[in-house]
């Protein structure tokens, strides 16, 4: 179970690192797959910057805990995660479900799900 779990955090730290990368190559289109704009050269600068540090440090720390076995490094990308699912399930409280925000919901869901198991996993040892 602990090494189902080690490698499934492992896969998910490895796509925040693709999805970082994608705001470093090419923000515009990375930011259009995810319905946002870019109106001005700020908005690139913020795409490459707060992007790149919200997926590149969850997946740093995500692969850290696989590769070190500790779950510690876990911690961080639980909480950016689980902060970034409460956000989305407020926009739905205040503005409403559009079919779009489900898949990224999902995927949010199941890697909040595989830290906190992971976490209480490699704690039990």
């Amino acid at each position: 179970m602990q090494n189902t779990l080690r490698v499934l955090i492992g896969l998910s730290g490895l796509l925040f690192i693709v999805v970082a990368l994608g705001f470093l190559l090419d923000p515009a289109q990375a930011a259009a797959r995810l319905g946002i704009g870019v109106i001005a050269p700020l908005g690139l600068a913020t795409l490459r910057g707060d992007f790149i540090g919200f997926f590149g440090t969850a997946g740093i720390l995500a692969l850290l805990g696989v590769v070190r076995n500790d779950a510690r490094y876990w911690t961080a990308p639980l909480m950016l995660v689980g902060m970034t699912l409460a956000g989305r399930l407020i926009t739905i409280a205040a503005s409403g479900f559009d079919a779009t925000m489900g898949p990224p919901m999902l995927v949010e869901a199941v890697i909040v799900v595989l830290l906190v198991l992971g976490r209480r996993s490699l704690a039990k040892r």
